[in-house]
């Protein structure tokens, strides 16, 4: 039976995945229709204009739903995760309002204007309108990222004693964090290419059926040419979040890897396998020497940690942890003058606080733990393998496929044969689904490969959630998801029912609309 705490984090899980399938596509579809519309305003010709209106009309559907599924999601860190936003909510909870204040008003406001200005704003003006909302749609995703950013490497605050929380002490580091920005730039990159699948997987609907040819092929060329440049930057970006990942996140990329041991340098990817925690191995491994320590240190001569060294070391993290939180509790025992050098003994120690509250899943009084509880705890400290491994080669899998279509689309429109090769067309149109897949893949490698901790080294996933039973997250769980089946069925409702009319059918409708409302 789960607890109060498993039950928290699958709520959360679900909700946050949910939102993430709105969240992509309106990335990369309002970064389509700025660019669908430069074309309308440079060359003027009316193609581009039906373009940007017909793609528009289903990224205001997507729009719609991720602002709504965002907002319940968001409402979660109050209600299930309560000591979290007291513990850290002076350092997390500055990004998410910025990104209220700078991207989400911005990028609200004129979407309005991008839907009822076309016959109000001039051309340029309306051109800058949908500029703007692809600029706010990146920088929302920018102050999201750094927030959760923050969580995997929190930089740039320390922890006080005294009212015993986090603290905020440079918020350019918030800002400037390594893993925040690689994670925004990969997450943006893999944005723009499911905008770009979108719009192709259609496009090549119309091609199949023979409908709304001239505007499927230029759809299908304008699409082609982002997704090009958007897949490439994705897979190096990709690379480039590894490095940062064996940098920083030793852990997490020793269980994505299942490397048990470390290995001498470079060490070798294990490109498929099954791997067994309790016995520490990988059962029928497939491996390629050399490249995962070139791709992790870029260098022949440096290790990458195992798991069993990674174990080593968090014991003695532990250990000083023990000895933080005692400390601590001398500290509280006498706040108005508490005696220099127990202060100076806290601050070497402090940041091991975290591994020592890895105990507190078992104990109230931490100082007291056996040699028994402490490997426990070291236990603790390392996710379930399997589920990132095989999460990850989800994802390489489905990227590996993006990156096939869309080269061969991309060649096409190069060789000037757009919808000439049917197998492509079915193959682009059955490969709609990658895009997603392999976002969902990555988003679960990104969260799941963090635990125990809900802020990296800091905060364990248990002691950050509310006081609440299991009825109340059973109650919760059960709304916020029927909620969210009511709108997916929505969503693809109106996605299918617009995408079957297609540009023609909906100008028709318009025109009707406007014939039924004129005096």
């Amino acid at each position: 039976m789960m607890d109060v705490v498993t039950l928290s984090r699958v709520q959360f899980a679900l909700t946050a995945m949910f939102h993430f399938l709105f969240v992509p596509l309106t990335l990369g579809l309002s970064f389509l229709l700025a660019i669908m519309e430069s074309l309308y305003v440079i060359t003027g010709k009316v193609l581009y204009k039906e373009m940007t209106k017909f793609w528009g009309k289903l990224f205001g559907i997507n729009f719609a739903m991720g602002v709504t599924t965002g907002l319940i999601f968001e409402f979660q860190f109050g209600t299930n995760w309560s000591y979290y936003s007291h513990y850290v909510g002076d350092v997390f909870g500055a990004p998410l309002a910025l990104e209220g204040l700078m991207a989400f008003f911005l990028e609200s406001t004129f979407v309005g204007m991008f839907f009822f200005g076309w016959d109000r704003l001039s051309r340029v003006q309306h051109l800058m309108t949908t500029w703007l909302v692809a600029f706010g749609s990146s920088m929302s995703a920018l102050w999201i990222l750094l927030a959760n950013g923050w969580m995997q490497n929190p930089v740039g605050a320390t922890f006080n004693p005294d009212t015993m929380r986090m603290e905020m002490n440079s918020f350019a580091d918030v800002i400037f964090n390594p893993v925040a920005q690689v994670k925004f730039v990969h997450t943006a990159a893999a944005g723009y290419t499911t905008g770009a699948m979108f719009v192709l997987a259609i496009s090549a609907w119309y091609l199949l059926k023979r409908r709304n040819l001239q505007f499927a092929k230029m759809s299908f060329i304008v699409a082609a040419g982002f997704g090009m440049a958007a897949v490439l930057a994705t897979v190096l970006l990709g690379d480039e979040s590894g490095y940062e990942m064996g940098d920083v996140q030793k852990t997490k990329l020793a269980a994505i890897e299942a490397e048990w041991q470390t290995q001498p340098a470079p060490a070798s990817v294990t490109l498929f396998g099954i791997p067994d925690q309790a016995r520490q191995t990988n059962h029928f491994a497939i491996e390629i020497p050399w490249l995962m320590g070139l791709m992790v240190t870029r260098s022949f001569d440096t290790p990458v940690a195992g798991i069993n060294q990674l174990m080593d070391e968090h014991e003695v993290r532990i250990r000083n942890g023990i000895k933080a939180w005692a400390l601590l509790k001398k500290l509280q025992r006498d706040p108005a003058s508490p005696a220099p050098e127990v202060r100076k003994e806290f601050d070497a120690v402090k940041k091991d606080l975290g591994y020592g509250l890895l105990l507190k899943r078992y104990m109230s009084d931490i100082t007291r733990a056996s040699d028994a509880d402490i490997r426990q705890a070291v236990k603790d400290s390392i996710p379930q393998v399997a589920p990132l491994f095989f999460a990850f080669r989800i994802m390489v899998v489905c990227g590996c496929g993006l990156v096939l279509i869309i080269f061969l689309s991309f060649w096409s429109v190069l060789r000037r044969r757009v919808g000439e090769k049917r197998w492509l067309l079915r193959a682009t149109l059955y490969g709609l689904p990658l895009p997603w897949l392999a976002m969902e893949s990555g988003w679960f490698v990104s969260e799941y490969g963090r635990q125990p901790w809900a802020i990296g080294e800091v905060l364990p996933t248990f002691a950050a959630s509310s006081e609440l039973s299991r009825g109340d997250v059973l109650f919760s769980m059960i709304l916020v998801c029927s909620l969210y089946t009511l709108f997916f069925i929505a969503e693809i409702f109106l996605m299918l029912r617009f995408a079957r009319k297609g540009p023609d059918g909906l100008k028709a409708e318009n025109n009707q609309s406007l014939k039924h409302h004129s005096p």
